[in-house]
């Protein structure tokens, strides 16, 4: 009986860890996630990410697991070039990425303290914030003018306003069996074009995904690349293994 009810607290313990992100993706809209086909392996997509970062993120929010002198030489910078161009908070290339912003007034301003987004990479996963940056859309009744598809409610203004423009969510409705309408969503249109084209936009955005996943794990690529090594090295070692039983075993009858 006992060994019954460990199998079933296992096997509840799998079922949750499959189910846990459709229950994410449910918390943050139930939206369909776009693929946000990043490459951490792109060394320009990564600086451009950065500079993306400190100019429209970094102001609200923090990234304090990451220095900019670690930062710098991964993705390809000199030192000089990261001071000139990426340091506007930090007073030392061995500091971290924070702002000056007081979390008293942050909540005050925005209802919640902005995150830190050092992992939230890791934490959500690049096609959601992928498709987040992508899915603001007019909606008088906020505070912000804005709302997100795939996390209605959102209390973080569309920073990005100016390069993509403002976009209007087309909804479509139905009337279930019991007649209540239901509302769906069909498509963005947009309303007020910005700085950029959408395949403009769409590159900016992948290039801020790519750095913030590149953020959550800074050694990735090292660890990768060593994996292959590993595998290689214990596929070898298998087959020499087996050469050497087959040699151990061959007068045995």
């Amino acid at each position: 009986m006992r060994i019954d009810q460990h199998k079933n607290r296992i096997l509840a313990f799998v079922a949750a860890l499959v189910v846990l992100p459709g229950v994410s993706l449910a918390a943050g809209g139930g939206t369909h996630l776009e693929k946000a086909n990043n490459d951490v392996t792109n060394k320009a997509s990564l600086q451009r990410g950065a500079r993306n970062f400190v100019n429209y993120c970094l102001g609200c929010h923090t990234a304090k697991y990451v220095r900019y002198n670690r930062m710098a030489a991964d993705i390809g910078l000199t030192e000089q070039q990261m001071i000139q161009n990426l340091m506007f908070t930090g007073d030392s290339p061995h500091a971290t990425m924070t702002n000056g912003i007081v979390p008293a007034d942050a909540k005050r301003w925005f209802g919640v303290v902005p995150p830190d987004l050092s992992l939230i990479a890791r934490a959500r996963g690049s096609d959601y914030l992928y498709t987040f940056l992508k899915s603001f859309y007019a909606d008088p009744s906020k505070a912000t003018g804005m709302n997100n598809l795939a996390l209605p409610g959102t209390a973080m203004p569309h920073v990005l306003w100016e390069l993509q423009g403002t976009q209007e969510a087309v909804w479509e409705g139905t009337v279930d069996a019991q007649g209540n309408a239901q509302k769906h969503f069909k498509e963005f249109k947009l309303a007020t074009p910005g700085k950029l084209k959408p395949e403009e936009y769409d590159a900016f955005v992948r290039d801020t995904v790519n750095f913030l996943q590149y953020m959550g794990e800074p050694v990735q690529v090292k660890r990768q690349s060593l994996g292959f090594v590993v595998i290689a090295f214990l596929v070898f070692f298998t087959l020499l293994a087996y050469a050497l039983k087959k040699e151990y075993w061959k007068d045995v009858k």
